[in-house]
């Protein structure tokens, strides 16, 4: 699986720069976070291990939840924690689902393998929270370490990964090794042998779930690129996996339709 040749891997997945007012989303998401966190019932900042980062929000539905979504946030794996998503976790909340958002040890304190590790003891933890099915769901850098709970070599345990029912990819990162040659590796620190370690789209899929890849169709060429590229991957191996484009949504806003139950994105992640 080669890659395509010369690219400016830089502008290739800078966001930002390509989106109307795309640096002001992180604000606005901060104060739709800190709403939502004071008017919905949940258990905040629940440790999962001893590392600074080890924690995770739960948010619960009225009655009893119909299971639980864990939602792994995106940033480049540098960026960002759980209480800066709070909102995203108001659709499934309002369809009857408890909502778990971990926080992982960014870069360039942790390496990418052992953020996998992190969110793997994360799922475990949460899934002695909430019984029944378990739904992953991750945006961007959380698209890649939720996939990662879905291929070989399995990070779960077998009991657990039963309990898998689907798990979705948002704009997901699934090729690791065009990051190698960004300015942002500088920060990563990935080398040859971890970006393929970590490069789910290079890994077998485990098959024991279905997998949705979920991309917004105005993204820069290279998410679209990425979200393809497992899709065309894991699909002959006989992984149960749909692509769907979003029409008119680009990378920041390609997630707004997790605040609301009915849109098809909160369907999608939901879906048996």
């Amino acid at each position: 699986m080669s890659l395509p040749d010369g690219l400016d891997w830089d502008d290739a997945f800078a966001n930002a720069a390509y989106i109307p007012d795309g640096a002001g989303f992180p604000a606005q998401w901060a104060v739709q976070s800190a709403k939502f966190r004071a008017n919905k019932r949940g258990d905040l900042h629940q440790r999962y291990d001893t590392a600074q980062a080890a924690w995770f929000d739960l948010f619960l539905p009225e009655d009893s939840p119909r299971g639980v979504v864990v939602f792994v946030h995106g940033g480049y794996w540098k960026a960002f924690a759980p209480s800066d998503w709070s909102h995203l976790a108001a659709g499934p909340v309002a369809a009857g689902w408890a909502v778990a958002m971990p926080g992982y040890t960014l870069a360039p304190h942790a390496s990418l393998p052992q953020m996998t590790r992190q969110i793997a003891r994360a799922v475990t933890m949460i899934a002695q929270r909430v019984a029944g099915p378990i739904h992953l769901a991750g945006h961007s850098a959380g698209g890649h370490l939720v996939t990662r709970m879905a291929c070989a070599p399995a990070v779960l345990p077998e009991d657990l990964l039963a309990r898998i029912g689907r798990v979705t990819s948002i704009s997901g990162l699934h090729d690791l090794r065009p990051l190698l040659f960004t300015k942002m590796n500088d920060i990563l620190g990935l080398t040859e042998a971890s970006a393929r370690q970590e490069s789910v789209a290079l890994m077998p899929p485990l098959a024991r779930s279905p997998v949705t890849v979920w991309v917004g169709a105005d993204e820069r060429p290279e998410f679209l690129r990425q979200s393809r590229l497992l899709f065309d991957a894991w699909s002959p191996q006989g992984c149960a996996i749909d692509l769907v484009i979003d029409p008119a949504r680009h990378h920041f806003d390609v997630i707004a339709g997790l605040e609301h139950p009915d849109s098809p994105l909160t369907r999608a992640i939901l879906r048996a």
